[in-house]
C-alpha cells in the first residue's frame, strides 16, 4: 500500500485536506498531513515532516508527498534525505485536487508510488469551470 503525506503552511489546511482526502480511500494509518511551525504558526518544519515520513513508512510500501508552496517543497526534500528511503517521492501537483487524485489511486492493490504519483499530477489539468 502507498502512504500520502499532505505538507501544508497550515496545520488546519493540512488536517482538511487529509480529512477529504480520506473520504476518497486510504486508511487513517496511511495518509498523514502535517503543517504549521513548532509554535503553531504558519509555516513547516522538517523534523515533523521527516518524523511523519518515517511513520508512514513503517507501514506502507512507500510514500507520495503533496505540498502546498515552495518553502515546504525544500522542506519536503530535506525530510527526505534524513529518512534516506528511495521509496518517498514529491508530486508535482495541487495539494488538494493532486491529494483526492492520489488517495483513489493508492488504494488499487497494483498501486506503486509512480503510479500514484502521475495520479496526483493528474490533478494540475483538472478544469474548475
Amino acid at each position: 500500500m502507498i502512504g500520502l503525506l499532505i505538507v501544508s503552511h497550515s496545520g488546519q489546511a493540512a488536517a482538511g485536506i487529509r480529512e477529504i482526502a480520506l473520504e476518497m480511500g486510504g486508511e487513517e494509518e496511511t495518509i498523514a498531513a502535517v503543517g504549521g511551525d513548532p509554535d503553531g504558526g504558519i509555516g513547516t518544519s522538517i523534523d515533523e515532516i521527516q518524523a511523519a515520513l518515517a511513520d508512514l513508512l513503517e507501514v506502507t510500501d512507500g510514500v507520495v508527498m503533496l505540498v502546498d508552496l515552495g518553502s515546504a517543497v525544500m522542506n519536503a526534500e530535506t525530510a527526505i534525505e534524513m529518512v534516506e528511503s528511495d521509496a518517498v517521492v514529491i508530486a508535482d501537483a495541487p495539494v488538494l485536487e493532486g491529494a483526492l487524485n492520489a488517495a483513489a489511486s493508492a488504494t488499487s492493490p497494483k498501486a506503486t508510488v509512480e503510479s500514484v504519483r502521475e495520479s496526483a499530477e493528474d490533478a494540475a489539468d483538472i478544469s474548475k469551470l
